[in-house]
């Protein structure tokens, strides 16, 4: 190895996360120095293939959602889904509850597009994994932008919004907005948090997921 190479490392990997974080800015939303933050994050152990994750405790989805980037264009939340924070993790589901933690392989789930949410978790359930969290989907895309991609978006569906006697029937989903309707043409192009029927299939959108 030259001395120009760094080996990859567990370690070196989450630093260079912790520091696209705070590239973004995510300390500062957070309500930390600099310093505790990057102290804070550097107590997570971040496993082979891991993604850092920001807990909604400690930034809500929808101050992480403008810290999305494609194409020059930052992320929003659509305009009927201001209720965003108040999306949970399913019963059932185990999270880690941490200010940051890690998870991981994630994957986009491409081989369920046009699957309903209802029979996706069906299925990652019998492969041995669980869905993400709309946070978790976020925290991922922070990393790795280029995962988002033209008919090749994915539901979060680990989020959903208690009510009384159940659950809302949305699942939130992200995507790539085409700039119609109250998105507006000048966001063409942006990354999207929306949501879906929970009953519903869409050929674009995908069910990502992690191993743990």
């Amino acid at each position: 190895m030259s001395e120009l190479e760094v080996e990859s490392t567990p370690d070196t990997d989450r630093d260079a996360q912790l520091s696209r974080l705070v590239e973004l800015g995510v300390h500062h939303l957070a309500g930390h120095a600099l310093e505790a933050f990057t102290a804070l994050g550097r107590t997570v152990e971040l496993g082979p293939d891991g993604v850092l994750v920001v807990h909604p405790s400690l930034v809500a989805a929808s101050h992480l959602a403008p810290l999305l980037s494609r194409a020059g264009k930052s992320g929003f939340v659509v305009e009927d889904m201001t209720d965003l924070d108040e999306f949970r993790t399913v019963p059932g589901l185990k999270v880690p509850d941490a200010p940051l933690y890690t998870i991981g392989p994630v994957d986009r789930g491409d081989d369920l597009r046009n699957w309903s949410p209802d029979e996706a978790i069906v299925e990652m359930t019998a492969r041995g994994r669980r869905p993400l969290t709309v946070s978790e989907g976020i925290s991922w895309l922070l990393q790795q932008p280029d995962q988002l991609e033209p008919n090749f978006c994915f539901m979060t569906i680990a989020s959903r919004k208690p009510k009384p006697g159940g659950m809302d029937a949305r699942t939130p989903a992200i995507w790539i907005s085409n700039g119609s309707g109250r998105d507006g043409a000048e966001r063409r192009g942006a990354p999207k948090v929306g949501w879906c029927w929970a009953g519903n299939r869409h050929t674009w959108l995908g069910f990502a997921s992690t191993a743990n």
